[in-house]
């Protein structure tokens, strides 16, 4: 399997256009032990010619100039993009789907209640005759045509932000927020761009696996209340921190996990300066921090 990191920061991508926190200053400045991110997508393909998004972030276009393997080539339209799985209805997640409105043609998969939230309003302007939708099943495994077999799962999360209502309840497990389990019948790796916690049933579900890509959002979870930017904690915005005795580095320790990356960074993680402390103590727990243009080959 081929992996390709497209975007690695969390929404707003790094740095965030009207942020000036700590770890944004350094990046508005040039600092070059940080680098800046867009938005959190994969692009994986089991033979390097046909492409899976897993989630369409608003850089999408921005990624696509970035990714010679996306590139189109031969006849006058084309593109290697032959589908995209989306896991939740994440703005960061979605809205890159409105770059692909020219009239081509590709798969969408997505929960039911994922998809729903596609189907009305502006992305009306994805032509229904060119883009198939297809509602996927938890724990149902999905052939996508591609070599690559994906099977959707439930993991805490939270409705998107621009879905809340007056009592958000955080921790559900549902179609609202999945993970995706992926293999091509040999190696298997997880995606979890976004999880609220790290249950039991998670840590049983991925021990073992060959790649873990996992939710990187913040390094504390009263990270950006402690910064001033915000009264919410990592939690009560649906992610698990790094840090802490819940947090995912002690929660997906000691699991025979292969290889562990953090995705989906939000700006204020110090983790994105490369000789910080924080960076330090995930690489030293065998974490490895994603950037946009990385790769990996299973």
């Amino acid at each position: 399997m081929h992996i390709v990191v497209l975007g690695s920061g969390a929404g707003g991508g790094f740095p965030q256009w009207n942020c000036l926190c700590p770890v944004c200053q350094l990046a508005w400045a040039g600092d070059p032990r940080v680098k800046p991110r867009t938005q959190s997508s994969l692009a994986i393909s089991s033979d390097g010619e046909k492409w899976l998004l897993l989630n369409a972030s608003p850089d999408l276009r921005q990624q696509i100039i970035a990714t010679r393997r996306l590139h189109p080539h031969g006849a006058s339209r084309q593109t290697p993009i032959a589908g995209v799985f989306v896991t939740n209805g994440d703005v960061d997640h979605l809205t890159g789907l409105l770059t692909m409105r020219e009239q081509q043609k590709f798969t969408l998969y997505g929960s039911k209640l994922t998809l729903a939230l596609t189907g009305t309003s502006v992305f009306g302007v994805l032509n229904k005759e060119l883009v198939r939708s297809v509602p996927v099943q938890l724990e149902t495994p999905v052939d996508t045509g591609l070599g690559l077999s994906i099977t959707p799962f439930a993991v805490p999360g939270k409705v998107p932000l621009w879905l809340e209502g007056a009592q958000v309840e955080i921790g559900t497990e549902d179609e609202s927020t999945v993970g995706l389990e992926i293999t091509e019948g040999t190696k298997r790796f997880y995606y979890i761009p976004g999880c609220a916690e790290v249950t039991p049933k998670i840590q049983e579900r991925i021990r073992g696996a060959d790649l873990l890509f996992f939710d990187g959002t913040t390094f504390t979870d009263d990270e950006m209340v402690k910064l001033g930017l915000s009264h919410k904690t990592a939690w009560r915005m649906g992610h698990v921190a790094m840090s802490g005795e819940n947090g995912s580095m002690s929660r997906l320790a000691d699991l025979g996990i292969g290889r562990r990356i953090y995705v989906h960074i939000n700006n204020t993680n110090p983790v994105l300066i490369e000789d910080s402390p924080e960076r330090r103590s995930v690489e030293k727990a065998g974490w490895d921090v994603a950037y946009d243009g990385m790769e990996v080959t299973l």
